[in-house]
């Protein structure tokens, strides 16, 4: 069966040894790394974001990621640490002059230059290709080399001016070493948002169920406790005098003593001094009273009847 035909095999087609270790293309990785999304493995394009590890990802594909549950297959592990928008940080990045793309390599039968990029330090001009170390800072999202930051040594940031601490210093795509520390801060972190969070709920409790009383009204309660209050002696004195009582109301007309006085007298409409015409609104006006010829017999007839 076989090896006729004047065929020889050679040795290592008849014993199999152990599998060679397939080994990546450095090339290949970088490229993978700083020109296209972590999580939908599609060329980065505007908006960028990173994450708190270094990583760089396509704004539209988080948004994807945090809307879609279903998404978190394979990919999903490189994205699982986040959670909200809150978690990355959308980069400020400088353009490279140099860089083409793909404008000039429109018939494919141009080589591609892998170590230029689409993006450079705007301080020391190198390009963000994989071959010098960059990062980013999480308070304003500014993106610059390494060897900025070594060579011109300062608190505020190259590029917007804004102040940051070691702790808000990311490097992007950095090693295995680098990522664990990313970690270690970011869990710190995390861990001081939510203690901070827990904190503030009693504090906020309180406030609400202590309304604030206004400057006016601030002072000692005016509360009744349910004891007499003390009288002042003049007070007394008012209380104990009584009310004086009017002549006019105590004449010889009434014939009683001691009647409270009247607040209002009566008085006709026929003598007071308004017009003709708001005196005939009354019954007592003497257009309103009727005569002897005008009134009938209370069986025969009433005049209310026409």
């Amino acid at each position: 069966m076989g090896c006729d035909g004047g065929t020889i095999p050679k040795r290592h087609e008849l014993v199999k040894g152990p599998k060679k270790v397939e080994k990546v293309d450095k090339d290949a990785e970088l490229v993978a790394q700083w020109n296209y999304c972590t999580l939908s493995q599609e060329i980065l394009r505007r908006p960028i974001v990173a994450c708190e590890l270094g990583r760089l990802y396509n704004k539209d594909a988080v948004i994807e990621f945090l809307l879609d549950k279903s998404s978190e297959k394979a990919l999903g592990k490189a994205a699982s640490h986040i959670k909200s928008m809150k978690n990355v940080t959308e980069l400020k990045l400088s353009d490279n002059p140099a860089w083409e793309g793909d404008k000039g390599n429109t018939k494919g039968d141009r080589h591609d230059d892998l170590q230029r990029a689409r993006f450079i330090c705007p301080v020391v001009g190198l390009e963000m290709n994989g071959r010098h170390r960059f990062c980013f800072l999480r308070c304003c999202g500014c993106v610059f080399s390494e060897r900025a930051l070594k060579e011109i040594k300062a608190e505020v940031c190259h590029t917007c001016g804004s102040a940051f601490q070691e702790e808000d210093v990311i490097v992007l795509n950095g090693t295995k070493e680098d990522v664990e520390l990313l970690k270690t801060r970011m869990e710190e972190r995390r861990l001081r948002a939510k203690l901070g969070k827990k904190a503030r709920k009693p504090k906020a409790a309180e406030a609400l169920s202590k309304p604030a009383v206004p400057e006016e009204f601030a002072g000692p309660s005016t509360v009744k406790t349910g004891k007499p209050e003390e009288t002042s002696p003049d007070s007394r004195e008012k209380k104990s005098i009584p009310a004086p009582k009017s002549a006019a109301t105590n004449g010889s007309a009434s014939g009683k003593v001691g009647k409270p006085p009247c607040g209002t007298t009566k008085r006709s409409i026929a003598s007071s001094e308004e017009s003709e015409a708001y005196k005939s609104l009354f019954t007592t006006h003497s257009s309103a009273k009727r005569s002897k010829e005008e009134s009938a017999h209370w069986v025969t007839h009433t005049s209310y009847c026409f």
